[in-house]
């Protein structure tokens, strides 16, 4: 079994991906919006939670666990890493192909605060900004958006384009989305960008490497199974957002 977990729904962009390559896998997704969002929690909160929802899903039987969200990746992945013998996949900043792919030389990245000050994507950064131009920009309402289910709409956009102006007047054409929730939004995000500007998702790379990693591990069923995709899920809070959004990407 797969175990997933998120600060809320925004996970289940990643799981939208991780389904396309791994379509017959068992799978428990954890959606912790009583806490939501992460983005401005301590990391001392977010590791205790991390340490909670892996107990939880190891004792639902999951065999290797995705921390399908950027703030809970930089905070807590690497404390989770020394405490429990199960593999973790993280979220990884997708600067890298922002920064080799951009015309313009400027580049913008959407995210958290807390995503913002993570080690990990500070040394990514570091490694391509004397190269580039990064322009930085907290998705302020982005993940509150996504959980209340207002996907689209005149409000929805008028929230998207107060954070995504600041990049696009920088020149940016490339949008890199550092928050699972925030593809939930790329409709509106892509039509306000325009055709020029390219929006660059990590999940599909993360599906990638977690089916790597489930391979090297002789983790990846053999024996196939069902047509329809087998998904337990729970949230500490409310669960009919995070329910609402999974039957959108499983149709």
């Amino acid at each position: 079994m797969i175990g997933i977990f998120d600060s809320g729904s925004g996970g289940l962009s990643v799981l939208r991906e991780i389904l396309k390559i791994l379509p017959e896998e068992k799978y428990f997704y954890y959606a912790d919006n009583a806490f939501c969002p992460y983005g401005e929690k301590t990391p001392e909160f977010i590791q205790s939670r991390g340490r909670e929802i892996t107990d939880f899903l190891l004792g639902k039987g999951a065999d290797i666990i995705v921390v399908a969200c950027n703030t809970a990746t930089a905070a807590a992945i690497a404390t989770l890493r020394k405490e429990y013998p199960v593999k973790f996949i993280g979220m990884e900043p997708a600067v890298k192909p922002a920064a080799l792919s951009s015309e313009s030389g400027v580049i913008g990245v959407l995210a958290t605060a807390g995503t913002l000050k993570g080690s990990k994507y500070l040394t990514t950064k570091g490694l391509y900004e004397d190269n580039v131009k990064i322009v930085e920009h907290v998705g302020k309402g982005f993940v509150e958006l996504v959980e209340s289910g207002e996907l689209d709409g005149p409000q929805t956009e008028k929230v998207v384009r107060e954070s995504l102006q600041p990049l696009l007047d920088e020149g940016a054409d490339r949008i890199v989305l550092g928050c699972t929730h925030y593809p939930f939004l790329r409709e509106v995000i892509q039509r306000i960008a325009g055709p020029s500007v390219q929006v660059i998702d990590p999940a599909p790379a993360v599906a990638r490497h977690l089916k790597d990693v489930m391979t090297e591990e002789a983790l990846i069923k053999e024996d196939g199974g069902p047509e329809i995709p087998d998904i337990q899920l729970v949230a500490s809070g409310d669960d009919s957002s995070a329910r609402s959004l999974l039957e959108r990407i499983i149709r």
